[in-house]
């Protein structure tokens, strides 16, 4: 799509509006189950309800047999795991607000993937918007410094590993079906986490199984619309306003657990959001 239209412009900012408010209370439940659930537990249960909320959807329309791939899945899936897992302890241990803008920093990281891996050229422009977020990050992370908090790093793990997915699924695109994508994800996904998830087993209550189905729930809604706000606006549109994620979260971090962001993660954020953008429109205009 080369231009967004007026009409789909409001209702793709309404869509990426409950976007950020899903991915704020996705952030809250996580903390609330903060040392009462092992994120390895958390982890499972997100893929396993993801994937019995779309199983008849897979059955109607995917041919599971017909991927070209079949251990690529299964890799791909154990990163996203991973990287699931890393957030989810990033949330549990470090700031909400300063997890989730470090999170931002995921389009740089598949820039410089896509430089080194794939052969693709960047500019000067380019190395500056990625200078200006690397130095958002430092801002937010402060190392060094009393109020330097390693629990992030988990956070930074997760928007390297998240940008190594992308990028291998650029690849994998090319030859597989993008339903199939999906579906062998899901898949794989619900079989390592229920491996990671028997190691640390112990039952949840019902109020933690109450949080854990919301949770993927949520997972499935924020999937589904993100998907249709990228089907009727530009992706350089719709990758800008994920940002009202920090404000979402920032607001229920506050209200739930008396969490105030500081002014260095609001200066890291507005310099990781700059980049981002710098990036995402010098792309369209090459597209």
């Amino acid at each position: 799509m080369g231009k967004t239209l007026p009409s789909n412009a409001v209702l793709t900012v309404l869509m990426m509006a409950v976007v950020a408010l899903l991915n704020a209370v996705d952030a809250v439940i996580v903390r609330l189950l903060a040392g009462e659930v092992h994120a390895f537990i958390i982890a499972f249960f997100r893929a396993l309800f993801g994937f019995l909320f779309m199983l008849p959807w897979i059955l109607r329309r995917v041919t599971m047999g017909a991927s070209p791939y079949f251990w690529m899945h299964f890799l791909r899936a154990a990163l996203k795991l991973a990287s699931l897992i890393a957030l989810f302890i990033a949330y549990q241990r470090a700031s909400l607000p300063d997890a989730t803008a470090i999170v931002f920093s995921l389009p740089l990281f598949v820039m410089i993937g896509a430089w080194v891996f794939l052969g693709e050229a960047i500019g000067g422009a380019h190395v500056v918007a990625l200078l200006a977020g690397l130095v958002g990050m430092l801002v937010i992370i402060q190392p060094g410094r009393d109020g330097f908090d390693p629990a992030l790093f988990y956070a930074l793990a997760g928007a390297v590993l998240t940008a190594v997915i992308q990028l291998m699924l650029k690849r994998m695109a090319a030859h597989d079906a993008a339903d199939r994508l999906v579906a062998w994800n899901l898949f794989a996904m619900s079989i390592l986490s229920a491996i990671l998830a028997v190691l640390v087993w112990k039952a949840p209550t019902m109020l933690q199984l109450a949080f854990l189905l919301l949770q993927g729930v949520l997972g499935v809604a924020n999937q589904a619309l993100i998907t249709k706000a990228m089907r009727i606006s530009h992706a350089s549109f719709v990758g800008p306003l994920d940002f009202m994620r920090l404000p979402a979260v920032a607001l229920l971090a506050w209200a739930c657990f008396g969490e105030v962001a500081g002014l260095s993660t609001w200066i890291g954020a507005v310099l990781i959001f700059a980049s981002v953008v710098a990036v995402t429109q010098s792309a369209r205009r090459k597209g």
